[in-house]
């Protein structure tokens, strides 16, 4: 399948114009020293929370009234199934959404009250129980990352980093990105290398769900074994494998990936609470580890953008990450 070009993610800035938000680049000048400066993507303050809101739009605003009529299902963590819901909603979509028993009781509660069905699954069952409804009730499969308008969708996230950093005159030298299945980093990576083509593109995922810098640095897409992913805080990130179309676009366009460990993720949360002023939740924050205590591991330059892709973290796990 080819890669998502301009003319894609012109049509989904465009479907997705008054529904997803057009999230500022925030400058941070507590975290700027002589040496570098960071900027924030706020992807917390779309309407379901997370960035997810560009891609599930995206997909759903572009199926045909045969399709919308059979009514979608998808799978998801939370933020995905959040957006999907959401977006059916809007668009008047029968939603079905199946999410593994481990998500956060914040995420399943915000996916049904947006209307949708959830059906909880065991971790395992969360990539084979969509196809099986799929199969007896002739739902429309809206997958999480591997389709080319949930890339176009969640790349306007790049658009727009592109079209602020040069409004603001600012030479941006490295945008950081949470990977998990892939569509955020393959759309947003595309976007910023055919629009700002100078610009290293670093991918930041979990030390316990390194799988995406594996597949980046040996060349051949891996899977890790679900009882290793979710070992990680951030519940978002857990997924065992890119897609297959996110690791094309991955190949193409992504400079490095890095990781970071447990206790960054966590204390970039409680950093960015207490000093952007800005929730997010623990996949969220891992780009904004990666700037805070990996440095050393980006490529050289000063002027740093950061997305913080989601912001749906169970209260009780920010009151204690903020405890510390």
């Amino acid at each position: 399948m080819a890669l998502v070009g301009l003319a894609e993610l012109t049509e989904a800035r465009e479907r997705i114009a008054g529904v997803a938000v057009r999230t500022p680049l925030l400058p941070c000048p507590w975290a700027d020293d002589e040496h570098s400066s960071l900027y924030l993507k706020p992807e917390n303050l779309q309407p379901t929370g997370a960035f997810k809101t560009r891609g599930a739009y995206n997909r759903l605003a572009a199926l045909t009234p045969e399709e919308a009529a059979r009514g979608v299902v998808a799978q998801s963590s939370g933020n995905h199934a959040q957006a999907v819901a959401y977006a059916a909603r809007l668009l008047g979509i029968k939603a079905v959404i199946v999410m593994p028993n481990t998500s956060p009781a914040v995420k399943v509660e915000a996916t049904r009250s947006y209307g949708a069905e959830v059906r909880l699954v065991a971790p395992e069952e969360r990539d084979t129980v969509p196809l099986q409804l799929v199969e007896e009730y002739g739902y429309l499969h809206v997958h999480p990352y591997d389709d080319p308008h949930i890339i176009a969708g969640q790349g306007t996230t790049g658009l727009e980093i592109a079209e602020d950093a040069a409004a603001l005159g600012l030479a941006l030298d490295t945008v950081l990105v949470p990977v998990s299945g892939g569509g955020l980093i393959a759309g947003t990576a595309a976007a910023l290398k055919l629009t700002a083509p100078g610009v290293k593109v670093i991918g930041v995922e979990p030390e316990l769900a390194a799988d995406a810098q594996q597949s980046l640095r040996t060349g051949e897409l891996t899977s890790w074994p679900v009882e290793r992913t979710y070992r990680t805080v951030a519940d978002g990130l857990r997924t065992t494998s890119l897609g297959r179309l996110p690791f094309e676009h991955v190949q193409a366009y992504v400079d490095d990936i890095v990781t970071v460990s447990e206790d960054e993720i966590r204390a970039a949360v409680a950093v960015l609470a207490r000093r952007a002023r800005v929730v997010a939740e623990p996949s969220g924050a891992v780009a904004a580890a990666a700037y805070l205590f990996r440095r050393g591991e980006l490529p050289p330059g000063r002027n740093h953008a950061v997305v913080v892709s989601g912001g749906n973290v169970d209260p009780q796990l920010l009151a204690e990450l903020l405890a510390v």
